[in-house]
């Protein structure tokens, strides 16, 4: 009876150290009671993304006159779908110096700035030195594609682009095929280039606070590692099922070499 009762608690021990608890899977719990959060939570104030090296710019110049900015924009372009190789071949690139090359304006340095600072800088080079005001010069800039990449306990990994001005880490998880069983929701890490240096963060996304992070609304060229649990280390499944069949071939492999020793 007690060999039974040391079986049992064994049993039961491995079934409850090695699965996976369904609150470690749920996203934007409201900690406070447990439950999934009903009520808004208040992002904190993004501040806005400063280029950095390698970055690549999307810049479109217009006029009343087509003719006249033709050279500036990029001949490949092509309406509706754009691919990543064409956003890589058409777009401006920041060089190791922090410049883009436009046509006739030749370089012009964008590093540490916003891209609306970018677009005025451009405006106003443009009208100083080549147009007048009558030829109604409307300049765009934006990134080409919003980059980020993911790496870990992930459905996919790797470089990223996103055809949107925004991105949350959600949606970056989203577009990686979500957080595998296996993975850390409650402590995934973002590491974030700044012109001192690359800063490393900690979230946890089964908490609704998460959305008041520095790092819930992603910046260009984010990298998102996620963890796994300690379940995956030990091998032993990720849920009960599976962890009731590990233990069961381990204690079968036991029974066996004991019985093959004993004869």
């Amino acid at each position: 009876m007690n060999k039974f009762n040391l079986f049992f608690a064994l049993l039961i021990s491995v079934l409850f150290t090695s699965c996976i608890p369904t609150k470690d899977l749920i996203y934007l719990q409201d900690k406070s009671n447990g439950e999934t959060a009903n009520q808004s939570v208040e992002a904190i104030n993004q501040k806005p993304y400063r280029l950095q090296i390698s970055d690549v710019l999307d810049v479109s110049i217009k006029s009343k006159n087509p003719e006249l900015t033709e050279m500036f924009n990029a001949s490949n372009r092509v309406s509706g779908a754009v691919s990543e190789q064409a956003v890589y071949m058409s777009g401006y690139h920041v060089d190791d110096h922090g410049n883009i090359r436009l046509p006739i304006l030749d370089e012009v340095n964008v590093l540490g700035r916003t891209v609306e600072e970018v677009r005025k800088l451009i405006e106003e080079r443009l009208l100083r030195d080549h147009f007048t005001t009558e030829a109604g010069i409307f300049v765009t800039v934006k990134l080409a594609g919003f980059r980020f990449v993911t790496n870990g306990e992930l459905g996919t990994t790797g470089t990223k682009i996103l055809f949107q001005e925004k991105v949350n880490i959600l949606e970056a998880v989203a577009n990686s095929g979500d957080i595998n069983l296996t993975g850390d929701r409650k402590d995934v890490i973002v590491m974030r280039k700044f012109p001192h240096g690359t800063e490393t963060f900690h979230i946890d996304l089964t908490d609704v606070n998460a959305m008041k992070s520095p790092v819930y609304n992603l910046q260009p060229n984010d990298y998102i590692y996620v963890k796994p649990l300690k379940q995956k280390t030990w091998g032993t499944g990720k849920t009960g099922l599976e962890s009731l069949s590990t233990f069961i071939t381990l204690l079968s492999l036991t029974t066996t070499v004991f019985l093959l020793l004993r004869n």
